[in-house]
């Protein structure tokens, strides 16, 4: 294994000017990286929330408040589908996870319960079940209910959908570094490095950007009715940024999950405006709503709030339209961020904010390579003191590709470098070292077995090897576990763990082999020099 393999130099050359090349860009300012050439890499490293200061959310996922809309929803369905059929509702009481409804009419109960089954295995579960129920229960009532696995799951896949929203929401907002990470079963912690501002981070993450198309009731005394506090069971009554009221009816006819592109546009008078597109099931359900309700005001809904409710003048058959407001460039082009997004399936509710200044950080940076460089110091001194200037000098060498490599990596992966990262990038180095002192001493017992110069070399790399992977193995299975169950700074320490494995094999063994193999083909050595 000690000998000069030209493979093995050309390896060790390569990595180091491929390291340097990818670590460079991070010891130079944003200015510089862009002033660079475009073949040369000009992704740097990226520093945590801990180090460069800016913005810290814990969100949490309102999965009640989800659930108790779900229901909503589902009663809406239960009420359209038996008046299509005719069927005439006696009473309709709501429960946790559906309704009951009871039949008027002994007559109609059988039409009702073939109906609602029907309406059933329309919605699928993630497993590919069917996701509600309906369950004949006596006195004509029928319980039309999602079902337990579907309830359980609707806490899981709503987290991990807000995730996504959020991620795609600031991604598009040209903010960088942005860390989204789950936390327990219904929370959400995102870190802002350089965001100095978490209300602006919480308002742009925050919004649900529910987008719905619901027809506006146009009965004669309805809207005073509803204004009195008599509001019909099949509408609500809603306002728009001016308090104007709006009796709404609950069923939607198309909702922004049918949206595939949003863009800021401008209407007839060049006001902003939003241009949008369905997909093809949106495209056919807003045309038959349009065909079917011409003449009759429609209202576009967003979180609650009446954008705009325009009177239906034709079918629109082509799948896009347009939405015109009070809209600014700015709150237009937020808005269409927010559409292309994608909407929350739930609210989320803010448990903790904080701020960590860009002094703090500054401060954490300095302490962070103070540390480091006093831990690579004292390494060093180590090391040459234990196996002198040459073998100790190789380790030091190797030491200093494995740290470039370290930076280079996580440059190119796009990794953060936080505060416990830096404390992983310190136990890499010591752990490093370890692989050429157990070389080292395996060396040094062979020498002074009486074994030559070359057969000594060779069985202190030999024999270390097993060793060696075993250690670094356990090394990487601890970081491993703790990748996948720790958040935050666990998940930051044990990702330069992870990368320093790796790293560090390579440099203190591979780097040992070349520069030894060279020295023993240059010096032919009679002996030793550690075997004293």
């Amino acid at each position: 294994m000690i000998q000069l393999a030209r493979w093995k130099v050309t390896l060790v050359v390569l990595s180091l000017v491929v390291g340097l090349l990818l670590a460079f860009p991070s010891v130079l300012s944003q200015a510089q990286r862009d002033a660079l050439p475009g073949w040369l890499p000009k992704n740097g490293l990226n520093l945590g929330l801990d180090l460069q200061g800016g913005s810290y959310l814990l969100l949490e996922v309102d999965v009640p408040e989800m659930r108790n809309k779900r229901v909503t929803n589902l009663m809406e369905d239960v009420r359209v589908a038996l008046r299509e059929q005719k069927v005439n509702i006696g009473a309709m009481q709501r429960e946790a996870g559906g309704v009951v409804v009871t039949i008027a009419d002994p007559g109609q109960f059988d039409v009702a319960l073939t109906e609602l089954r029907t309406l059933a295995q329309t919605g699928v579960a993630a497993n590919g079940q069917p996701d509600r129920t309906a369950t004949r229960l006596s006195g004509n009532r029928i319980r039309f209910a999602y079902t337990d696995a579907a309830i359980s799951g609707m806490g899981a896949t709503a987290v991990d959908q807000s995730i996504e929203v959020v991620r795609r929401r600031l991604d598009s907002s040209g903010t960088k570094e942005i860390s989204i990470t789950r936390q327990g079963a219904e929370r959400i912690v995102v870190q802002a490095p350089g965001q100095s501002d978490p209300a602006e981070l919480e308002r742009l993450v925050g919004r649900t950007a529910q987008l719905t198309f619901q027809m506006v009731d146009t009965t004669s005394t309805g809207l005073q009715d509803a204004m009195a506090g008599r509001v019909p069971p099949d509408a609500e009554l809603l306002t728009d940024d001016q308090g104007q009221p709006y009796l709404v009816k609950k069923r939607i006819l198309v909702s922004g999950e049918n949206l595939t592109r949003a863009g800021v546009g401008s209407d007839q008078n060049g006001r902003p405006a939003i241009d949008f597109r369905f997909d093809g099931q949106g495209a056919r359900r807003f045309g038959e709503a349009t065909a079917q309700n011409i003449g009759k005001p429609f209202a576009i809904i967003l979180d609650g709030k009446v954008i705009s409710a325009p009177t239906i003048q034709g079918a629109i058959t082509g799948g896009t339209g347009q939405i015109t407001g009070n809209f600014s460039i700015q709150s237009a082009s937020e808005l269409v961020n927010l559409l292309n997004g994608g909407a929350l399936p739930a609210p989320l509710k803010v448990e903790e904010r904080r701020v960590v200044t860009a002094e703090l950080g500054a401060d954490a940076v300095q302490a962070g390579m103070v540390s480091t460089i006093i831990g690579f110091i004292l390494i060093c001194v180590f090391m040459i003191g234990a196996y002198g200037f040459l073998f100790g000098g190789v380790s030091v060498l190797g030491l200093m590709l494995n740290g470039i490599l370290i930076i280079a990596a996580m440059s190119l992966f796009g990794a953060t470098l936080t505060l416990p990262g830096i404390a992983g990038l310190v136990l890499t180095f010591a752990v490093a070292v370890d692989a050429n002192v157990l070389i080292f001493e395996r060396m040094r017992d062979e020498a002074r077995a009486g074994r030559s110069v070359i057969a000594s070399m060779d069985a202190g790399f030999n024999k270390a090897m097993g060793t060696i992977v075993d250690a670094n193995l356990t090394t990487l299975v601890a970081a491993l576990i703790m990748f996948m169950f720790g958040a935050g700074p666990v998940r930051g320490f044990a990702w330069t763990l992870t990368i320093g494995v790796f790293t560090s094999m390579f440099s203190s063994v591979m780097v040992a082999q070349v520069l030894l193999g060279y020295w023993l083909k240059v010096a032919k050595p009679k002996k030793l020099p550690i075997a004293e």
